[in-house]
């Protein structure tokens, strides 16, 4: 038998199939579009985004259905965007992301109720207008017919699991993301939906991540080449899949991802201080893992290097696509060896703590007609981490400490890309075996939910495989200390001028 990952990301999805051994036996991937019927909006085509995620489904499962048939599944996705869906599992509307400026006006209102401080102590987060309850708002007050049609406002891995035929249930730390959600309770807090004036009902139950909820429908599980009773296993917030997957599950670990979001998670018992988590904009979430928390340092910086792949290189990324060829590896060659020449502030997207920019703009420093592409990708690359290392030592004051980083996602699949990392952040990176750690993470709580393995954490001691090692190099860690002083001094002078060319621009006195 085998266990089947699903991991949904914010442009793209996969499914892997893993053996019991936890050897990966078939993935497959698709890749989809952010939609933007405006500047200020960002939204999945749920309708496409779900067939993307059953072409997946059926592919991976197609390949092991003869011999290693699924035994057990489990989705891992990004956290704060839902997907409207009726009871008979009609999908109903499109999915705002986090990123979609719809619903920043609740914000002040939401403030003037709960102070950041209160709402931390409750949700473990402070007031945002990247959660979805400010989504859901907007969609109450301004698609009021959607809001009363709609049974529940699913995320995504309840979202997938809902589809395939399982109740509606959400885990912690996906719950914790809807910034409605009592971290001591472990339920919706009655206190956030009557400042929200949003609806018990239209919210999934909450259960821990690994509780079995369901079995894969008759008709599904015919049309995804799937056994029929498949087990189906609640998930987890997505970066918690991913620091599960890699072998982060006690304090002082952390995990680096290296995709879409850029995140930093630290393992930690207890906040010591929530006044000052509050002023570096942390948050605390239920690790997927029970007795423990994570929080996040992130930002939207992974979206870059897809723009600089299709700006820099749309011939070669097309025609690599045509031969079924990844153009990065070409790409990675062209970095230069020594740190940047260029320095880049990394607002191209909105940006998480300890600021959640959201009306800045990316910036390139130190452009000549001398300049190779090479340069560019490399400053993206180490903009993205030094916008991380800021929280990472915020998160150092507050007594979170980091002794060394597992590296996840499709970035740690570059050695370059690691390095720079590690010589930035002075700490040892190690990249598992397994890249795949998000779908990984999810398979492993399938596998413990359905029996196959004692529990999580034994699952991990005896699957969870080091493949490379990544130490600071003294010489590049003492540059890039100081281009770091120099990030800081000056981030509030890149910032400012940012945000007035953004403002600048709203006025139409650019097209």
């Amino acid at each position: 038998m085998s266990l089947m990952g699903i991991d949904v990301g914010t442009t793209g999805c996969k499914t892997v199939v893993f053996s019991e051994e936890g050897e990966i036996l078939s993935l497959a991937y698709a890749e989809y579009d952010i939609h933007r019927p405006d500047p200020s909006s960002a939204e999945l085509d749920s309708v496409r985004v779900w067939d993307s995620i059953r072409s997946t489904i059926r592919k991976a499962a197609s390949s092991v259905s003869g011999k290693d048939p699924v035994r057990a599944l489990s989705v891992a996705s990004m956290g704060e965007a839902t997907v409207p869906v009726s009871t008979d599992r009609r999908i109903l509307g499109p999915s705002i992301l986090m990123n979609d400026a719809r619903g920043d006006e609740y914000v002040e209102m939401i403030c003037r109720k709960i102070d950041h401080l209160e709402c931390f102590r409750i949700t473990g987060n402070p007031v945002g207008a990247q959660f979805g309850l400010t989504k859901l708002m907007w969609i109450k007050n301004y698609r009021p017919d959607l809001y009363a049609e709609t049974c529940k406002f699913l995320n995504w891995g309840s979202f997938v699991a809902f589809m395939l035929g399982a109740d509606p249930k959400v885990d912690y730390s996906l719950a914790n993301r809807f910034l409605l959600f009592d971290v001591s309770a472990c339920d919706w807090s009655p206190r956030l939906l009557a400042v929200s004036g949003l609806d018990r009902e239209k919210l999934p139950d909450c259960v821990p991540a690994g509780t079995v909820v369901g079995v894969v429908s008759r008709s599904i599980a015919r049309e995804l080449s799937l056994p029929e009773n498949t087990l189906i296993v609640c998930g987890t917030h997505d970066q918690c899949a991913n620091a599960l997957g890699c072998g982060v599950i006690r304090p002082g670990d952390a995990m680096y991802g290296m995709g879409t979001f850029p995140t930093i998670l630290p393992v930690y018992e207890e906040v010591s201080d929530p006044d000052r988590m509050v002023q570096f904009g942390l948050n605390m979430e239920h690790h997927a893992v029970p007795g423990v928390f994570v929080s996040f340092a992130y930002h939207m910086g992974g979206s870059i290097v897809k723009w600089y792949r299709d700006t820099f290189a749309s011939a070669e990324n097309k025609a690599a696509r045509k031969c079924d060829h990844d153009v990065y590896p070409k790409l990675f060659k062209e970095l230069p060896e020594q740190p940047g020449p260029l320095l880049v502030l990394p607002h191209f997207a909105p940006m998480g703590p300890p600021d959640f920019l959201s009306d800045s703009s990316g910036m390139i420093l130190g452009l000549h007609n001398y300049t190779k592409r090479g340069d560019i990708l490399k400053a993206i690359l180490e903009g993205n981490a030094f916008a991380l290392k800021v929280s990472v030592e915020n998160l150092t004051s507050l007594g979170v400490s980091i002794g060394s980083y597992k590296a996840v996602g499709g970035g740690s699949r570059t050695d370059a890309a690691v390095q720079i990392c590690a010589d930035i952040m002075n700490r040892p990176f190690v990249c598992p075996a397994v890249t795949e750690a998000g779908a990984f993470g999810v398979a492993i709580l399938a596998g413990a939910a359905s029996g196959v393995y004692e529990s999580p954490i034994s699952a991990v001691e005896r699957l969870v495989r080091i493949e490379r090692t990544f130490d600071p190099n003294p010489e590049k860690v003492k540059k890039y200390e100081e281009l770091f002083e120099f990030y800081n001094r000056s981030f509030e002078k890149m910032t400012g001028l940012a945000q007035e060319w953004t403002h600048f621009k709203r006025k139409g006195a650019v097209s």
